[in-house]
């Protein structure tokens, strides 16, 4: 009976161990984070749900990346990255402490939530729509097709959305070559808000006005910026909040 038990030990420390191997520790402490409010928020800045990742329950067992999503939104958990190669993701659940501030509870709810949204609607078609953009050109599913699309939604007065003009305005300069992709943004202003805000802070993606009804009834947006790829097909291909995401994901888009 003793060498049984012994064996079983053994046996459960070697799958730990193995576990650990194979995805990495985690690269935060997942209790210390929870101490305080602002500690999980330096943290939460770094989560990229977005991305591509390798998915784990709390005992590191593969999962996928709907069920993964779908605890965050309605769980008592927090994700957590694990350490790896820069350029592979492998997040973990890891149970919220009974004593962690609710609102990171509430926080991570909702982030979960707009992750889980978002990963539903890749694959679908994108809603029909024809535009006329500031510089008078239409802009429409038809006009689209074949070419591989991304979207900025934005507003004026969304400060993480201006914030990253910088950033997108780069990207569209590294693809200035590839006449297959296309870069538009919706905004919620009007065109003549537009072209006074733009004339200070340009923006280097083709821009359509007046989207607020659309953006809330077609897209179904709370949040901003929103940034969608189109592939060839004209069918969601991600739903990214953030550009750190979307240039990670129109590098691997563009190469096919």
């Amino acid at each position: 009976m003793p060498k049984f038990f012994s064996l079983i030990i053994f046996l459960f420390i070697f799958s730990v161990g193995s576990a650990q191997a194979k995805f990495g520790n985690p690269e935060v402490n997942p209790v210390q984070i929870q101490k305080n409010y602002e500690q999980w928020s330096a943290y939460n800045k770094n989560i990229m749900l977005s991305r591509d990742f390798t998915a784990l329950d709390t005992s590191s067992k593969e999962i996928s990346k709907e069920s993964f999503l779908d605890q965050l939104a309605n769980g008592n958990f927090i994700p957590v990255r694990l350490k790896s190669d820069a350029s592979f993701y492998y997040y973990k659940l890891f149970k919220i402490q009974p004593k962690t501030d609710t609102s990171i509870k509430a926080t991570i709810n909702q982030i979960g939530f707009d992750a889980y949204k978002n990963y539903k609607m890749e694959g679908i078609a994108f809603p029909k729509f024809s535009f006329k953009d500031l510089e008078g050109n239409l802009v429409s599913n038809e006009s689209m097709k074949g070419k591989i699309i991304v979207i900025k939604c934005w507003y004026i007065h969304c400060t993480p959305c201006i914030k990253e003009f910088p950033q997108v305005n780069k990207l569209v300069s590294a693809y200035k070559d590839r006449k297959d992709i296309l870069f538009i943004s919706l905004a919620e202003d009007s065109p003549e808000q537009l072209k006074t805000f733009l004339a200070r802070k340009p923006l280097s993606y083709s821009v359509i006005p007046d989207m607020k009804e659309y953006m809330n009834e077609s897209l179904q947006l709370n949040s901003f910026p929103t940034h969608f790829i189109l592939n060839k097909k004209g069918l969601i291909s991600k739903v990214l909040p953030n550009f750190e995401s979307l240039e990670v994901a129109l590098a691997k888009e563009s190469k096919f």
